[in-house]
């Protein structure tokens, strides 16, 4: 039976601004509703592609999206940042309104769209767990009868009675999803924000979501940049690009469309020029042993180039090198506790060189991240760049079978310079 069904859902919006923007174009707007004609708004528009300058007002978040979710199916809707996953389940759940197109449910729709979504940060744990199980329309009884089984689910329960405001992101995230799971959604909507719990609670989340899917018939909406948790838990798939709906079937078959379309070939990343007021990674270089190939068990580099507008308290910028299936496999980070840099304005040149790097012959890329660790305010993140291979060319042996282990020795070693750029 049909659950959920999408038909020609479109979002629009005016870039820069709230609304229309102006009085006349408000006007404008009504005078057609009112005449019986279609908004003149909805004719121009760019297509959604963040990386490109808009040559119009209005852009397309969303166009023309089309499907259906069968009652007990696990959805797994995947694509690039700002292909209009996070709107799109905006609209699922209600937040936000399709500019043009319907969307048809049955049953309740618990969603967790972002870190906290729903909590009073002045309310305890205990009461946000009765007011989104109100929110959702349960009553008070009925979220009496979930609630240690919520609160032991959350691993939150010495802070239960204490206002949610002085919860880590971590925390906040275990128990509003932990509210989602267990009030009995008919739908239940799960964007990016598993991300930001450890390993540990990961894994539990995705264990609880196949329970709800397969043990007790449910159905769920996953959003995620990790192919292998979309892998092992969605029944299907459709990948988004640019606002539109580019494939729609098996998830195995949507993950590797999604792998082959984003492919990032180069192995350098430079950023615009645009940032200059902020606090931004400019550049990011793998510096590979053999021209663009890394060899198996040489020494591999990678060069990243942050520039700082402003003194930061505590720098801190790591990398992640992912596979294919957008696994990290190494994470390499950096303090200026440890090597000092950004406590003036100006360049930083950071080198990481891992020593005989030991990595099963295939390809892989980099996440980057560059942060404050004492404020924790992230000044960037850079998903999927910086391509890269790695071949056995010396044929040393190994004895694992492609595909089965990962690992490195020795330790990684961080030079850092300052330019007067």
């Amino acid at each position: 039976m049909t659950i959920l069904k999408a038909e020609n859902i479109s979002k629009q919006y005016r870039l820069g601004t709230i609304g229309t923007g102006t009085l006349s174009h408000d006007l404008n707007r009504f005078w057609h509703r009112v005449c019986g004609k279609e908004d003149p708004y909805l004719k121009v528009g760019a297509v959604n592609d963040r990386s490109s300058k808009s040559t119009t007002d209005y852009v397309w978040a969303l166009r023309d999206i089309n499907f259906e979710v069968k009652e007990g199916e696990v959805l797994g809707i995947i694509g690039k940042n700002g292909a209009g996953k996070s709107t799109l389940l905006k609209i699922l759940s209600r937040v936000t309104s399709p500019t043009t197109g319907v969307i048809k449910t049955k049953g309740r729709i618990a969603s967790l769209l972002e870190v906290g979504t729903g909590f009073h940060p002045e309310l305890t744990g205990r009461e946000n767990i009765y007011l989104n199980g109100a929110i959702l329309g349960m009553t008070r009884s009925e979220i009496t009868v979930k609630l240690d089984e919520i609160i032991d689910f959350s691993g939150c329960e010495m802070y239960i009675d204490t206002p949610v405001k002085r919860y880590s992101s971590g925390m906040r995230v275990r128990l509003a999803f932990a509210v989602a799971a267990h009030l009995e959604p008919d739908i239940l909507v799960v964007d990016e924000v598993l991300a930001v719990g450890d390993a540990e609670f990961q894994k539990k989340a995705i264990g609880k979501m196949q329970d709800i899917s397969k043990g007790e018939g449910r159905t769920v909406l996953f959003v995620s940049h990790n192919m292998a948790a979309v892998k092992s838990l969605c029944s299907r798939g459709i990948v988004l690009e640019k606002g539109a709906t580019v494939f729609n079937g098996d998830t195995d078959e949507a993950v590797d469309f999604y792998l082959n379309q984003t492919k990032e070939k180069s192995n350098s990343y430079q950023a615009s020029e645009e940032n200059y007021n902020t606090n931004f990674v400019k550049s990011v270089e793998v510096i590979t042993s053999n021209k663009g190939f890394q060899e198996f068990n040489r020494d591999f580099k990678v060069r990243i180039e942050v520039y700082c507008n402003s003194e930061i308290e505590a720098a801190a910028v790591s990398y992640q090198i992912i596979d294919n299936e957008n696994r990290p496999l190494i994470h390499e980070l950096v303090l200026s506790s440890e090597q000092e840099f950004g406590k003036k304005k100006g360049n930083y040149i950071l080198t990481s060189e891992i020593s005989n790097l030991k990595l099963y012959e295939g390809e892989y890329r980099l996440n980057v991240f560059f942060a404050d660790n004492f404020t924790k305010n992230t000044y960037e993140r850079l998903f999927e760049i910086c391509h890269f291979e790695i071949i056995n060319s010396f044929k040393r042996p190994y004895y694992w079978q492609k595909g089965s282990a990962i690992y490195k020795e020795n330790k990684t070693c961080w030079v850092i310079s300052k330019t007067n750029e």
